[in-house]
């Protein structure tokens, strides 16, 4: 009887594990010949595809690489043969991001990833329905008359950093220190956050030393990811396989941050709804009127994971900027100069944080008249920015340069496509946090110069973790080390 049992459970299982295979191969082959006339490399690996050449290469290299040789839309195989169709066509991304936002959503590994470890927020959320409704939560906090009302607390952050970069100057009886920017960064991030937007002071930037248990370390270690082998396989096979972020110290990683991030929420919430938001004008203060309005379907746990959503975009994408920003700031002595000089103005430090920061297509694909694709569902889709935004028909030859003085000639309202700048992203996914951001930049911006100038003795180079990252060369993780002076 048990063997009989075992052999049609043998059967049913292998009954399942063909049909399987058998859709996985119909979608494969299906998916190959409706984009069979679109240009782009060879795979490199029959089973990686080119996996590894984007993982082991430059940030963006080889996008830029295959753009250059094929034209505004490539096709190139990612891991076990899925098919990716990559655009640059402005046309087409304003197609994707503008009014069918909604019909383009996150590859499933990008939403499992913002599951695990944020919740079900507005980076999780799919449909138009739901989108809007968790965007509706957030909107008010994060508009541009709610961000002038929080620039005193800018200024303040922005105050305490730069006093405590004196401090560790005077500390040592010098005009001059090598900072490591990267660390401070992320510390400057938090507060900001936790202050503007939650009236909750994490006091990261009073802290000689970060504890390895505190929310700037768990994020820190779980993005700040070195360029090993076992990051290589969880990042091209996640895109196929989602459940892979559940297993090994990532997953356990991820974990952790979502427990500690969720902790950190459910304090602010309790205590805001104990006390209360007395200044008003925070996004805490909107989320307790939305759960105050009787009308307003608000739970506990969607405050929390917008929470954890709000405090792990402000950490990461702000404090990879900053450093970004600083580090070009310190190759352009000329542009702190100017900057410095025009302190007041609000047009130059604007142009500053602008530099650093079936599918119509606008030309047909190259050897063809195709002036339209068919993407078959669940064909992965990207847009390389750094393609976009080195363009040279669109930026000039000297796309590729840090130029400041180009916002000068070329206004936004001249561009062909606002698509054409998609720091933010756009339409009605884009990033939700853009005041905010750019505030909070033009603010630290404006009170560092004041004080310091800047400058880098080590060859930095750029790496893709979370986000792209700057280190010097040759080291595994993060770090930007920058001489500071007293001005």
């Amino acid at each position: 009887m048990f063997s009989a049992l075992f052999y049609n459970v043998f059967l049913f299982s292998c009954g399942v594990a063909l049909v399987l295979f058998v859709r996985f191969a119909y979608d494969l082959v299906s998916a190959r010949l409706l984009l069979r006339h679109i240009p782009g490399p060879k795979p490199s690996s029959y089973i990686w595809g080119e996996e590894w050449n984007l993982y082991n290469s430059s940030p963006g290299q080889p996008y830029a690489m295959w753009h250059g040789r094929y034209g505004n839309v490539v096709k190139f195989r990612g891991a076990f043969g899925h098919q990716v169709v990559s655009l640059t066509d402005h046309t087409a991304i304003s197609f994707i991001l503008g009014e069918n936002a909604y019909l383009f959503p996150k590859a499933k590994g990008v939403r499992a990833w913002f599951k695990a470890m944020l919740g079900e927020g507005i980076l999780w959320v799919e449909g138009k329905e739901e989108h809007e409704r968790q965007r509706k939560l957030l909107a008010p906090a994060l508009s541009s008359q709610a961000v002038r009302n929080m620039a005193p607390i800018l200024f303040e952050t922005s105050a305490k950093l730069a006093a405590q970069w004196m401090k560790i100057l005077d500390h040592q009886h010098v005009d001059s220190a090598e900072i490591e920017i990267t660390d401070w960064a992320g510390r400057f991030a938090l507060d900001t956050i936790g202050r503007a937007a939650f009236t909750y002071d994490f006091d990261f930037l009073s802290q000689e030393k970060i504890h390895p248990d505190s929310l700037v370390a768990v994020l820190d270690s779980l993005t700040n990811t070195e360029n090993k082998k076992s990051s290589f396989y969880m990042r091209a096979l996640f895109w196929l396989f989602p459940s892979i972020l559940n297993i090994g110290r990532k997953g356990e990683m991820i974990r952790r941050t979502k427990q500690e991030l969720g902790s950190i929420g459910s304090r602010m919430w309790h205590d805001a709804k104990t006390v209360g938001d007395h200044q008003g004008r925070t996004m805490m203060a909107f989320m307790l009127k939305a759960d105050a309005a009787a009308a307003t379907d608000v739970s506990k746990g969607d405050v929390i994971a917008q929470m954890r959503t709000v405090i792990s975009a402000g950490y990461e994408t702000v404090s990879a900027v900053v450093a970004w920003m600083l580090y070009e700031l310190a190759q352009h002595p000329q542009v702190q100069d100017e900057i410095r000089e025009e302190v007041q103005r609000v047009r130059h430090d604007s142009i500053d944080v602008s530099e650093t920061i079936s599918i119509p297509l606008e030309e047909p694909i190259p050897g063809t008249r195709e002036t339209q694709i068919v993407i078959p569902k669940g064909t992965l889709l990207a847009i390389p920015l750094n393609v976009v935004h080195q363009d040279p028909e669109v930026w000039g030859p000297d796309a590729h340069i840090f130029r400041p003085e180009r916002w000068l000639e070329r206004k936004k309202s001249q561009l062909r496509h606002k698509h054409e700048l998609l720091t933010f992203s756009e339409g009605p996914r884009a990033c939700i946090g853009k005041a905010f951001a750019v505030a909070e930049i033009k603010v630290l911006m404006v009170t560092l110069l004041r004080q310091f100038s800047f400058s880098c003795e080590y060859e930095i180079e750029a790496f893709q973790s979370f986000v792209i990252r700057p280190r010097i060369k040759g080291q595994g993780t993060s770090s930007l080390p920058l001489l500071i002076r007293k001005l």
